[in-house]
């Protein structure tokens, strides 16, 4: 998805930790080999918060993921799509919250 690797360690033949943080975010998401029991594509619902949800579409497009079209909702706007490994994440642009009654 193209988000800077904070780290890429490979431990042993059994162990290999990736940390990737998303551009602006506080948070980080650590995956690899070993570090967890859970099948490859079982996480559903992966959410992220960007600033532009067109920026972001247009990011995942160039990079040839399969990404929805944006889905307008009232809390937010929204694009979805699945990692090779099946995951299924949605990037989520936050109403203006100081333009709302």
């Amino acid at each position: 998805m193209g988000w800077p690797v904070d780290h890429d360690q490979v431990v042993s033949d059994e162990i290999r930790f990736v940390q990737v943080t998303p551009p602006g975010s506080a948070c980080s998401i650590a995956f690899g080999v070993g570090i967890s029991d859970m099948p490859a594509g079982s996480l559903r619902a992966l959410q992220c918060v960007v600033a532009s949800i067109e920026e972001a579409h247009a990011d995942l497009e160039s990079r040839g993921v399969a990404v929805s079209d944006i889905d307008e909702q009232a809390w937010g706007r929204f694009v979805y799509f699945a990692d090779p490994d099946g995951n299924s994440w949605s990037i989520q642009e936050l109403p203006d919250y100081s333009k709302m009654a």
